[in-house]
């Protein structure tokens, strides 16, 4: 799977390469031999010596034969999803998910909990490092099936180095080498991305695997946005394309943002932002999820704070262009029922509230800095199963390509 960063660079496997083989049998549309000469163009020799390396490491087996349409019944070809395990962390900027895998992005052993990023790299990734340990007694796993690591950080990153870059709410994160810090620790290739990019890339290749673009906006403690291009995720310069959580909001000089900035939507709209607005009015709310508990109360004051951020959530001045066809919000821990969300249709100009069956006609006027920012670029909770599928294809990379 190619994917874009900075101005253009691909990180990729080699085409029609042994990574390439694998994703065909992996998803099915090749099952043998001839099925992959056929799809990738390889003369059978070249195949064979691609799927000979994919059965020595494991990732494949020979499953059987085929119905035969004369002669000897072709074998088909497995993805092998047991060959090992996966390491997965999501880091959010307060509540964390740790996870080990199969190589399918099918959860083993899996924990939530609260975890502060503010803390710092050494002090959470060594929890993490714990977490893994635990996690990997608990599904009858040891160390050395580790194939490969995949850490989800709230805050750009360098996705070729796995180094946050100057990450607004993680403080001592920056430039700081995730991949070196689990090199002494695991024998596995590690994998770094911003969070929103995960999950984006895990839910267009759960549901929306025919999609060719599609923007995925999470709202959480932050708020963020993950772009799918041309089926393939979209970093821009210094991993910051879909930082819409940074972006100015009109009226809002007087709210200063953790980044240091006046007027950023996530300081309007995000669920800490909420959290404060709850306190400051007199009503118990921490965090999102204290949030979350006023709404389902009923609270009136909650729910006004609810719906005014989704209405700077909603806001757009211009029409949607033809790029993307799809946009998946997630409104992370929130209740969609009580969610309302603002927008601004054709001459009416003013803000109109909907629930959450109706936030497909909200996005389509909320996108316009999105699709300024991949407006020229036309060249996979599924977060487990997506950094599965980012960390195999570096497995056969390093290993077999």
């Amino acid at each position: 799977m190619s994917e874009t960063e900075g101005n253009g660079d691909f990180r990729s496997s080699p085409p029609a390469g042994a990574g390439a083989v694998l994703g065909l049998i992996r998803s099915g549309e090749a099952v043998t031999r001839a099925d992959l000469a056929r799809l990738t163009g390889l003369a059978r020799s070249t195949v064979a010596q691609r799927v000979d390396a994919l059965l020595a490491h494991q990732l494949v087996y020979e499953a059987g034969g085929s119905a035969s349409t004369g002669g000897r019944p072709p074998t088909v070809l497995a993805f092998n999803h047991g060959a090992g395990v996966v390491l997965v962390a999501d880091l959010g900027a307060t509540h964390s998910r740790i996870a080990v895998s199969d190589l399918s992005g099918t959860p083993l052993a899996e924990l939530t909990a609260d975890k502060d990023i503010g803390l710092g790299p050494e002090a959470v990734l060594e929890w993490v490092h714990e977490r893994f340990t635990e996690l990997l007694r608990k599904a009858g796993r040891q160390d050395a099936d580790v194939r490969g690591i995949g850490i989800g950080v709230p805050g750009p990153v360098s996705f070729s180095t796995g180094q946050p870059i100057n990450p607004p709410i993680m403080p001592g994160w920056d430039g700081f080498s995730i991949p070196d810090w689990f090199a002494s620790r695991y024998d596995a290739p590690v994998l770094v991305d911003n969070d929103v990019n995960i999950m984006a890339l895990g839910e267009h290749w759960t549901y929306w695997r025919d999609t060719e673009h599609l923007l995925l906006i999470k709202v959480g403690t932050g708020i963020g946005c993950g772009i799918v291009a041309s089926g393939h995720i979209h970093r821009g310069a210094q991993g910051a394309a879909g930082d819409i959580g940074h972006i100015r909001v009109s009226g809002h000089d007087d709210v200063v943002c953790r980044c240091g900035n006046i007027g950023c939507l996530e300081a309007v709209a995000g669920g800490r932002a909420l959290a404060l607005s709850l306190d400051e009015a007199g009503l118990k709310a921490k965090n999102s999820r204290d949030v979350v508990a006023q709404v389902r109360g009923g609270n009136p004051v909650a729910l006004r704070m609810v719906r005014e951020a989704g209405r700077h959530l909603g806001l757009g001045r211009l029409e949607l262009g033809v790029l993307v066809r799809t946009v998946v919000l997630e409104l992370r821990e929130f209740d969609h029922r009580a969610i309302g969300v603002g927008y601004r249709s054709g001459l009416n100009d003013h803000g109109q509230c909907l629930t959450a069956a109706d936030l497909e006609h909200v996005l389509l006027n909320m996108v316009r800095v999105l699709l300024q920012m991949i407006s020229n670029l036309l060249w996979r909770n599924p977060i487990s199963l997506s950094l599965a599928d980012d960390v195999l294809g570096e497995i056969v990379l390093i290993n077999i390509d």
